[in-house]
Parts: structure tokens; sequence; C-alpha cells
């Protein structure tokens, strides 16, 4: 089982979310050929290669062991990065016919990287928010921590309407250094603001990415019959019935549209915008968000 991209639903019917976390950072490294303990997948800021003039008392040899290259380590106070995680809990992210929510997807990756990022030795932190912020755990690296960012994941449940834009401007007031902050939402009533938060946060030389989730159903309509749609947002009350064969092709649209939108508004904030559906192996998403960070260092 470990190493293997497993489907969402194969990965729900694992025993723990430590197991889940696990076997799917396992699995995003099978693809990438690469020993996920060896502390080469999210090297933000702890290293940078050595160039002649360099002080080479500063050469990290256990480095130098492990990818036969000469580093230097960079000073903690100087260059450490910590990480904010940020889930996205309202109640549009309990969405999931036939498979899991899509906050319970995001959980697994969330829950994916806080592992690799204590395998790594990294600090994490957890901010679950819906329009307020509902949980909060700061950075940390001591022993036990990364286990009560899995437990918190576990007991997380949709609740209420969305503010990310909200949630961003708390982590700039907290994050006094600079941070990777990694944020997973369906941005389904998500305000205009957000775009100005996520360049706002660039501008202050943060490390953002965005993983935009959304369900199957949320990119094609497959529905044949007669058909009654709710809004799942507390206080909307609206219902249509509807023929879904009248709306498909505009539905379509408008999805595509909301998809395109955030991807063009991450570009324009240079954030990395990951767009994954709730039916793909979360390794999978991992392991892309993982080699383009790589690329990217080339």
């Amino acid at each position: 089982m470990p190493g293997l991209a497993l489907d969402p639903l194969d990965i729900a019917r694992l025993e723990s979310m430590s197991v889940r976390a696990r076997v799917i950072v396992e699995g995003a490294f099978a693809g990438l050929h690469q020993n996920p303990h060896a502390g080469s997948s999210i090297e933000f800021s702890e290293h940078k290669e050595y160039a002649p003039g360099d002080d080479i008392r500063r050469i990290d040899w256990k480095a130098v062991g492990r990818v036969d290259r000469y580093y230097l380590k960079r000073f903690e106070d100087e260059t450490e990065m910590r990480t904010f995680l940020l889930l996205d809990a309202s109640a549009s992210m309990g969405y999931g016919r036939q498979g899991p929510t899509k906050l319970t997807y995001a959980s697994y990756l969330t829950a994916a990287l806080a592992y690799l990022l204590a395998q790594q030795g990294d600090p994490a932190g957890l901010l679950i928010f819906d329009a307020e912020t509902r949980q909060m755990l700061p950075p940390r690296t001591r022993g036990g921590h990364v286990r009560d960012l899995l437990a918190a994941l576990d007991a997380v449940y949709p609740a209420g309407r969305t503010d990310p834009a909200r949630a961003l401007s708390y982590v700039a007031e907290i994050a006094d250094r600079r941070s990777l902050i990694l944020l997973f939402s369906d941005l389904l009533d998500a305000p205009a603001e957000l775009s100005d938060r996520l360049r706002q946060l660039r501008a202050r030389g943060h490390d953002v990415a965005l993983f935009h989730i959304l369900h199957p159903d949320e990119i094609e309509l497959p529905f044949d019959d007669l058909t009654e749609f709710e809004a799942i947002e507390p206080g909307d009350d609206r219902r249509l019935l509807v023929d879904p064969r009248d709306l498909a092709i505009a539905f379509r649209k408008a999805s595509a549209a909301l998809r395109e939108r955030w991807r063009r508004a991450c570009i324009e904030a240079r954030v990395e915008y990951q767009f994954a559906t709730t039916a793909d192996p979360p390794a999978e998403v991992l392991r892309g968000f993982l080699f383009a960070r790589q690329r990217g260092r080339k």
C-alpha cells in the first residue's frame, strides 16, 4: 500500500489521519523517485548552493553527502521559513456526492503537507476557518505538534459561510517573517478582495500557493432527471427545480470561468495555483505541487 497513489476512497478506508498522510506522501515521492525523509522536498530557504566567495565554514556536509552538491546552511534567524496551512471549512466544502467531501479531500492534502514538513523539522501551523477563524495552531516544531495538527484535521466539519480574504489578513498580521502560506478552498463565494490579499502577501515577501478544490459535479453537471438544487451556504434559502440538461452548457462555461478567473488572479499575484477535484489521487496532486517547486528552484 505505501508508495501507491491511492484514490480518495481508498485513502478514506485507512485507519487514521496519520496513516493517510504518510501514505499520500510516500505515494507522491514514489513518482518523484526521491526519499521523502531526505529533506529535499520542500527546501524553501534552509540552504543555498555554494558559489565562489561564500564562507566554506558554512557548508552543510550532511547535505553534500545526500545530494553530492555543496550547500551552505543558512542561519535560522535570517531565513527560517514557517508554513501556515489555511483550510476552508465553510458549508459549501461539505459537498461530496459519491465520494469524499471537498473538506475531507482538502484535509487529506493539508495533513500530508503537515506530515511532510514535520518529517523535515520545519515549523507548520494550521488555520481552520469559515467566515471567522475557527481554530488556530501556530507553527511549531516541538514533539507532538504534528499529532495536534492531524487531530484537528480529523475532527474538522463543514459549517458557516466563507471568507478566505479575512483568513489571509489574519495570517498576514501574525506572520512577522517570510512564510509559506498554503490556502485550500473551493473559492465558491470568495470575495473579489481575495486577489488583493494574495498580492499583498507576495509584496511582503511571503511564498503563497492556492489549492482550488472542486467536486467533479462542479465541473460537469452529471444529472439527467428533473432535479431540485438548493443553496448550501447558511442564510441562502434559494431552491431551483430544473431539468439539468437545460443548464449543462451554461454550467460548464460558468465553472470553467471560475477556475480561469482564479488561475489568472494567481498569475497576476505571482501565486502558485493548484487545481484538483475530489476524484484525483491526493498523492498525484501533492506530487504536482512538489514537482512545480523543484522545477521553480532550478
